[in-house]
Order: C-alpha cells, then structure tokens, then sequence
C-alpha cells in the first residue's frame, strides 16, 4: 500500500471518527442531556418541581402547548388547559401540578399538586385563592387525559399540522425542525395512543369528575400487572398539609399504607416516576415541607360565642374519632360500622399490596407497609372547611349536609364549582353557575353512594349549628 493511499485511508478514518463524535454529541445534547431544574421556594418546588417522570410520561414541550389551539373542541369550555380546573397563576408559563424538564428537549409532565392545589372564592366575580397542597377539588384530571388521547386520535395530529402551530409560537431551529417533525410528533402520538389502550379500563367504569381520581386502579392495572377487574376506585381528592401529624397513622381513604415516606414516594411511581430519573432530592424538599404546613385558616367571619358551644359538643361526639390524640384518630373504622360506600374500598386487594411490597425489592427504597383493610380511616379534621365535597367519595356537598340524615342528603348535585357556601360550609353547588362549570354527581352511580357517617345527625338544628360553627376553626 503507498505512501499516498495510507494517508488517505487516515485522513478517512479521521473523518469518521470526527463525524461520529459530532453525531454522538448532537445525539446527546438532543436526546439525552439533562438539564437539573430547582426553584428556591419550598412551595414553588412542590407546584413545579420534578418527580421524574418527564423521560417517560413527559410531552414535548411545543406540542403540549399547542394541543388546546389545534384542537378547542375536544376541551370542555373555553380558556385551554384552565378549562379542565387546572390552576394557572398568573405569569407562569406552566399550571400548578406541572413541571418542565429538559432531557435533550423540553418536556412537560405531572407532579402532585396535579391533584393537590384548591382554589376557592367568595363571589363569583373574585380571584381565586390558591392554596397548595388542599385537595384539587375543580379539577378534572380524566377529562384532561382524554383530552390528550382525543387530540392523538385525531387524523389532524400530524407533523405538518403541528409544525405550522408550533412555528405560530416559536422559532425551533433546523436541528429542531427534524427531531419534531421525524422524531417527537410521531413518537408522542403513538405514546398517547399506546396509553390511551392500556386505560381503555376507564370506558367501563364511572367517570371520576372534577376534583376525584381513582387513584390505585392504573397502578394495579399497569404498574403491578393485575388483572383488570370492575372494581370502582373513584376517590376525593386529599389534602396534604400537616403530615407530620399523621406520621404512624393509617394513610390514603382506606388506610392502605402507615408510613409518610412510602406513600409519597409510591405516588411518584404512580405519577410516572423511573427508577433512573426520579427525583429524591425534589421529592424530599416536598416532603419536608408538608411535614410541617398548617391547614388554612377559615377566611370568613366565625361567631366566637357559638364556637365555644360547638367545641364543647365536638369534644364529646367527634374528638375520640377525629381529634390529634383520639382513641381512634388515623385508624381504619370497618366499613360495617361507618356505612359508607364500599366500592373503593374493594377496589384494593390483598393480592395487589402484596404485589406493591415486591415491587423493586433490590431498592433500598423498596415497600413493605402496603396491606389491605376492612374500612376506611377516620382522619384529623384539620382544614375541614376546605375538603368540600365530603366523605371518601366526595358525595356529600357540605358540613350541613353531612350533619343531614343520608335519605335526606342530595341526590344529584354539581360539584367542582370554587365558589363558597358560607352558610352550608362547603361549595356552592347548584344553579346555573355551579352547573356550567362543575360535574354533575349522581349518587345512584355505583361508587358515588351518600350513606353511612350517620355520626352527628341526630343533634338537635342549634346544636348542629355550633358544631359546624367550631369545625371552621380546625
């Protein structure tokens, strides 16, 4: 071999090797790289930090925006994303229960505030408040991942029409250009439509509504492989401040687990969470800060005499069940004996939390405390006022209505309307505006039952009053 062509096969070979590290390097930066996100407010994080999910639930950032622009009249009114109840501060580029994460691009995906930020008002015509980590209870996160399965199922969910909408917005830059039109439009679809199969579950069960979830039937289904049965889960919304006080207490509706750091840490598994990118440190700064958060005060005027009265009565017919220190405080009653709607309740079976328990044993974070119950827990009654619709299923609109025998309570009302009742103590929840914006509850549904929590209702009106008059100051 001369001289010559020995230098060119080198010079050849540089070239490769050259191009191949350009390529690797574009690869990564594109795909791959990732970008740490952090927000110095505690509160901040847990609105829009990262569980780490965005690797593999994440949408690309582009295409989630446009989504409400291509496709209005999949949404449920008008005002985009905000139409689903999801809460949108003001200058925020994302809604609260959304983080955006760059790994090669950027993503969007879901934290807890998700499901856990309320907002309420005195008027229609106020602002809401925003409070974070009170259950999510104008929110519809069913409707919203429809949303998202209807808009891939769309024929009009393509590159040619996404790439104009984008290009409305935002400039991508011709590496950009490519990796959206050839990589992530086609791909997100086929993820979409891909989970919009593995929840097909959900058409044969009743819908959730504003401000429930079934929170355990996607993760038995999905992540622990059960067989799909026709168990109903569908669940109120939680509220998640305070924890330290419930630290040893049975957790979730029907005390499923009793340790803080498994349930917030299977949440984000449930949320999407990989093994690789879930995000402890974030996880952790959420944890501790709603280890120590105090409930919401009650905003409205509070009759200082008549809460003196009503103390006295809760101390005698509530505080054993409900107050920090109870007899029963944080334990799980049979469902025999509080009368409530079983569904949920049956939802979760022994073979399930045995399944959670085995889940990645070789983690250090590995479960143990999952275990199936009898009934549902009877929890501290701190911000009461604000965990409107009542009982696990949220069938009951208010404090008045729970105090009302269950023949009487309503059968049918709207719920996911942020306006308060001040007088009944919960949200307004019939009318022409509770109706154009909330969900209508049907009782008669399965899992939707009003009965059972007779406790209270057999006080005579003055004494109910009181009572109700004390609970808005927990």
């Amino acid at each position: 071999m001369s001289r010559v062509v020995r230098r060119l096969l080198l010079v050849l070979l540089i070239v490769i090797v050259v191009l191949g590290a350009i390529g690797g390097t574009m690869t990564w930066y594109y795909l791959f790289r990732e970008v740490p996100t952090y927000y110095a407010s505690a509160e901040d994080n847990f609105k829009y930090g990262s569980l780490g999910n965005e690797e593999t639930d994440g949408i690309p950032y582009w295409i989630w925006l446009v989504l409400p622009r291509m496709f209005p009249e999949k949404l449920p009114g008008i005002g985009g994303y905000a139409s689903f109840g999801l809460v949108w501060e003001e200058g925020k580029e994302l809604p609260v229960g959304f983080s955006k994460k760059t790994i090669g691009f950027d993503r969007v995906a879901l934290n807890c505030a998700f499901c856990h930020t309320a907002t309420y008002r005195a008027r229609p015509d106020d602002k809401p408040t925003i409070v974070a980590a009170g259950p999510s209870h104008q929110f519809d996160p069913q409707a919203y991942v429809r949303f998202l399965y209807a808009c891939a199922s769309d024929p009009r969910f393509n590159a040619d029409n996404l790439m104009q909408e984008i290009s409305n917005v935002y400039k991508l830059s011709p590496v950009e250009k490519l990796l959206y039109r050839y990589v992530l439009i086609p791909q997100t679809r086929q993820a979409l439509l891909k989970q919009k199969t593995q929840f097909a579950w959900m058409d044969t069960k009743p819908n959730w509504g504003r401000g429930r979830i079934d929170p355990f039937n996607p993760i038995k289904f999905g992540i622990l492989k059960q067989t799909p049965d026709d168990t109903v889960g569908n669940s109120d919304m939680v509220p998640l401040w305070n924890l330290k006080l419930r630290q040893g207490m049975s957790l979730h509706w029907d005390g499923l687990n009793t340790s803080v750091d498994e349930v917030v840490l299977s949440s984000a598994i449930g949320d999407g969470a990989t093994h690789k990118y879930i995000q402890r440190e974030s996880l952790a700064r959420m944890q501790d800060w709603l280890m120590n958060l105090p409930p919401p005060k009650y905003p409205y005027a509070i009759d200082e005499q008549l809460t003196a009265k009503g103390n006295a009565i809760y101390a005698e017919r509530c505080a054993s069940c409900h107050n920090a220190g109870g007899q029963t405080t944080g334990s799980v009653v049979p469902v025999d004996q509080v009368g409530t709607d079983r569904h949920r309740l049956d939802m979760w079976t022994a073979a399930a939390a045995t399944a959670y328990n085995n889940y990645e044993p070789g983690y250090s974070w590995g479960f143990k405390n999952f275990h199936k119950t009898n009934g549902y827990v009877s929890p501290p009654l701190d911000g009461v006022w604000l965990r409107a619709p009542y009982l696990h299923n949220g069938s009951v609109p208010t404090l008045v209505d729970l105090l009302t025998p269950p023949a009487q309570r309503p059968i049918l009302f709207w719920r996911g309307y942020d306006v308060y009742d001040q007088e009944k103590v919960g949200f307004v929840s019939n009318g022409a505006e509770a109706e154009t914006a909330g969900f209508r509850y049907d009782t008669s549904i399965p899992g939707n039952g009003n009965g059972g929590h007779e406790y209270g209702t057999t006080l005579s009106d003055a004494d109910k009053k009181a009572l109700i008059e004390y609970l808005k100051t927990l």
